[in-house]
Formats: structure tokens, C-alpha cells, sequence
């Protein structure tokens, strides 16, 4: 007798053929600065025609992985949840580094520079950033890493002394730990790593720069950084 077919094989291979794709791939991966693009962008930004494009986001709107809402002629599209963002972030960080290709020109150069120096992982902050806090909140004793990632008493009532508010996550874990794609370690996701990106950049801490994710700590988010978390400005640049 042969052995029963899981169910979930078929959903898996489904989703799995959705993401197989270069364009659909390179559509996810935008999308994880958290925004809603136009498709019109994302078409540029795929480098495909909008027809092309459209077929795509048609499929990631059917297989649940991109919501989509329309404002007068305009389509906008983004990540459907935290959820997705998880899944792609998470694909991304198993792939091996890109040693050895081929960077073309000194803006290409420059923007993967930026992005690995500070990026918003979908909600929360990542690239050395992102890391640099992690650690700086795990050495003050606000977040455990030892059992997964978890705010210790210290940090809820850092986070609030802070001015940062944990409330609204639903079901969303109050932390987790999501793997760094240029880092190889893990950062602060989850409730408080949303909370917290969000903060930063509402309070100044930290602005986007250029098209692309990557963000930068300014001059007030070096003060108040080295304050609440003793970080030292250079490590922050």
C-alpha cells in the first residue's frame, strides 16, 4: 500500500512556482521596503514591459502574496503581510554571497554599499544597523538571544521609557529574530523591531536616502542612540 500524498505538497509546489521567477523575484524583493509601489515602477524596476509586469503581479495577487489597491488610474501593489515579508527575506538569506561578480559602475557600487550599511527589512531595521542595535540591546540585557529572541522586563520598560510603543501587533511575535542577508546574523523582527524602525524614523533617528531601502542614521539619531543604548556614533555611520 502506498503511502498517503502530505496535502500541503501540492500548496507548497504551487507557492514555490509562484516565487520562480526572476521578474516575480525581483518584484518580492523591492516590495520588502514595506511601501507600495506603482506598477509602473516595478515594471521599471524589473526592467520588463508593464503588459509583462502585469501578468506577474496578477499571479502574486492570486496566490496571495501581494495585496493590490487602486487610487484614480494608478496601481498600487505591496506585500500582502509580515508573513510574506518573512518568507522572501528569509529565501534571500540562503543564498550564498555574490563574491565574485561583477559590479557595474560606481553607483551600483555605491547603493549596495548603503544597503548594507543600514536597509528597512520590510518593517524593521537591518544591514550593519540593524545589527549594531541588536547586539546593543542584547549587551544592556533588553533582549535575550540565548532561547530565540524575547524582550527581558528590562526592555518592555526600556522600549516604553523610550517613547516607543509596543501596542497593535495582533498576532505578530513581540520579537524575533530574522536572518541578515549581507550580515549572516540575525536581527531584531517582530512587534519591537517594527516599533522600533518605525520610531527612528518618525523621531529623525534614521532617514531613507536614494530609491532603494537603505537608510542612514542622522546626526540626532547618533545622540539619542549613544544615550539609550551607549552605541558609539561610529559605529552607527
Amino acid at each position: 500500500m502506498g503511502r498517503t500524498k502530505d496535502p500541503r505538497a501540492a500548496g507548497l509546489a504551487a507557492l514555490a512556482a509562484l516565487i520562480a521567477d526572476e521578474t516575480r523575484a525581483a518584484c518580492l524583493l523591492a516590495l520588502l521596503d514595506g511601501r507600495a509601489w506603482t506598477a509602473g515602477e516595478l515594471a521599471r524596476h524589473a526592467g520588463v514591459a508593464p503588459s509583462t509586469l502585469s501578468e506577474h503581479l496578477g499571479k502574486l495577487v492570486a496566490g496571495g502574496l501581494l495585496a493590490q489597491e487602486r487610487q484614480g488610474r494608478h496601481r498600487y501593489v505591496r506585500l500582502a503581510d509580515a508573513r510574506v515579508a518573512t518568507l522572501v527575506e528569509d529565501l534571500a538569506a540562503q543564498l550564498p554571497p555574490a563574491q565574485g561578480r561583477p559590479v557595474r559602475g560606481l553607483r551600483e557600487a555605491s547603493a549596495g554599499s548603503a544597503m548594507a550599511r543600514g536597509r528597512t527589512c520590510y518593517d524593521h531595521l537591518a544591514g550593519r544597523l540593524g545589527i549594531t542595535l541588536t547586539d546593543a540591546l542584547t549587551a544592556r540585557g533588553l533582549l535575550r538571544q540565548d532561547t530565540g529572541f524575547a524582550l527581558t522586563e528590562a526592555g518592555l520598560a526600556w522600549f516604553a521609557a523610550a517613547g516607543i510603543s509596543l501596542d497593535g501587533g495582533g498576532r505578530r511575535p513581540l520579537a524575533r529574530a530574522c536572518l541578515d542577508w549581507t550580515e549572516r546574523r540575525p536581527h531584531l523582527a517582530g512587534v519591537a523591531g517594527a516599533a522600533l524602525c518605525r520610531h527612528a524614523l518618525e523621531a529623525g533617528w534614521c532617514e531613507r536616502i536614494g530609491s532603494e531601502r537603505a537608510v542612514r542614521v542622522t546626526g540626532t539619531g547618533e545622540r539619542e542612540l549613544s544615550a539609550l543604548l551607549g552605541v558609539p556614533a561610529d559605529a552607527l555611520r
